[in-house]
């Protein structure tokens, strides 16, 4: 009985730390993006999961669904502008069902022919363990111009 006890007790003291943990890193890239955003005299939308917007031309076409397959080309980058991907004019054809989260809720909020910014915490991207070329608890920010809804 007592080990199952300190096991409950120790489970939901690791649950408290992580959550408090997802919190202040929550706060923190909030605090990025919006400097970011105040340095660069951008005026921006903010969703209800933290993600950042702006929305040059909603376009005049098709707004994709959830589930949608779009083309759309991009320039993705880290808060000090460093490159880390970019597609041609031509675009790159992927499934929002397939992209990180801040793709997949950011995208949507374009038509076909839309363009603008997506800032993404770090939350929405690839979290505490980034990827190549992306360190963990980055912030991303996309020029994103949706070309095609499939």
């Amino acid at each position: 009985m007592n080990y199952l006890f300190t096991s409950l007790v120790l489970f939901f003291t690791f649950i408290s730390c992580q959550k408090k943990q997802i919190e202040k890193q929550a706060k923190s890239d909030d605090t990025i993006i919006l400097k970011y955003i105040s340095d660069h005299n951008l005026s921006a939308n903010k969703s209800e999961s933290g993600l950042y917007y702006i929305i040059d031309s909603v376009g005049n076409g098709i707004f994709p669904k959830q589930a949608s397959q779009v083309r759309t080309e991009y320039k993705g980058y880290l808060i000090d502008e460093t490159v880390f991907d970019q597609s041609d004019s031509i675009g790159v054809i992927f499934s929002l069902q397939n992209v990180i989260k801040g793709w997949s809720e950011g995208i949507r909020y374009f038509s076909e022919g839309g363009s603008g910014k997506l800032f993404i915490p770090s939350a929405l991207a690839y979290g505490s363990k980034g990827t190549t070329g992306i360190p963990g608890n980055s912030v991303l920010i996309f020029d994103v111009k949706l070309l095609d809804v499939y």
